[in-house]
């Protein structure tokens, strides 16, 4: 007999299809709660099992060549993006020994990071994955200890390890010529069929489990601003960027395919949102699946250009902070 989770059947990789979602009807939209049981923090990541990481690490290592995707962390030294406390380090020298330590400051999402499942909650229901409320986040127990449920700690256990994709969409983009306009300082969406036309060109097979990173462009723009021109940008609230599309198209090909999602751009998907539901809801707080921001994904396209292939190993693993809302990745792609 073919198993089942609530009387729904799961397919061949033990999920269920997307047009059974949500799970429970009295969830919120195209949540997945109770897939991993009630309590589970891990969400997609239980995707990433032992045998699909070592499969990823045979297949994909082949010349030991690595990459970091690791923006620097004070790479917005004066101002960031939603208004987030900027990198800030204290070095201290330690006389009369020839000693130094020092002291580092921010917001983990001020650069590359992985958004955790405390960051966004479906905001009409006001629920984190699994039904985790704000209260339950914030709680603290007879003792005083602080709640640490939904915290990035989860995540830190295992790390983020697996087989990576690169959708190289801007350099698709820019050989389209005229036809494709993206602007990644405005609210223009990338579309699923433009996603899956990079794919092919770049000759990229997915397989369920992969860690999705998507290169829109947005790292190679920032290059060509000036602070002026960032402060502009930063000054106009909500902040406009460009991402991936709000559709069910959309969300049906992540829920079919991909552990873990992630993008160079500030807010993955296009933002202000153009629907009256966001990507951060469905993908965060309904199936438990991290979103990266902010990944300096150039010179990684470079490499997948000279290799003439774009897919490869991934090894992050978040800071294990209990009751931490994000973390710098701190990730490596290897060829």
């Amino acid at each position: 007999m073919a198993p089942t989770v609530d009387g729904i059947p799961l397919n061949e990789n033990g999920i269920p299809t997307f047009e059974d979602l949500p799970l429970r009807k009295s969830d919120p939209h195209h949540s997945a709660w109770g897939l991993y049981g009630d309590q589970d923090e891990l969400g997609t990541l239980n995707r990433l099992t032992n045998e699909r990481v070592a499969a990823a690490a045979q297949c994909e290592i082949k010349t030991g060549q690595r990459i970091s995707l690791n923006w620097p962390l004070n790479a917005q030294p004066r101002r960031s993006f939603f208004q987030r406390a900027v990198f800030h380090q204290d070095l201290l020298a330690k006389p009369p020994m020839t000693v130094n330590d020092d002291v580092w400051t921010f917001n983990s999402q001020v650069s590359t990071q992985w958004d955790g499942l405390r960051h966004f909650g479906f905001q009409k229901e006001k629920l984190f994955y699994n039904g985790v409320t704000m209260e339950d986040i914030h709680g603290v127990d007879e003792k005083g200890k602080k709640s640490t449920v939904n915290g990035i700690q989860a995540w830190a256990e295992q790390g983020i390890v697996g087989r990576g994709v690169l959708v190289d969409y801007h350099s698709w983009r820019i050989s389209q010529g005229e036809e494709k306009v993206y602007d990644s300082f405005d609210s223009v969406s990338i579309p699923l069929e433009d996603l899956k036309a990079c794919l092919a060109a770049q000759g990229t097979e997915v397989r369920f489990g992969d860690i999705l990173f998507i290169r829109s462009g947005f790292m190679a723009s920032y290059a060509t601003k000036t602070e002026l021109q960032l402060s502009a940008h930063q000054d106009v609230m909500p902040h406009k960027f460009g991402g991936v599309q709000q559709s069910e198209d959309m969300i049906k090909w992540i829920w079919d395919n991909f552990s873990a999602v992630a993008g160079d751009q500030p807010s993955f998907e296009c933002w202000p949102t153009q629907q009256d539901w966001a990507l951060h809801e469905v993908l965060l707080a309904g199936w438990g699946c991290p979103i990266g921001e902010l990944f300096d994904l150039e010179k990684l396209a470079e490499q997948c250009k000279k290799e003439k292939r774009w897919s490869f190993f991934v090894s992050s693993e978040p800071c294990n902070v209990p009751g931490g809302v994000a973390s710098p990745p701190n990730v490596l792609a290897i060829f």
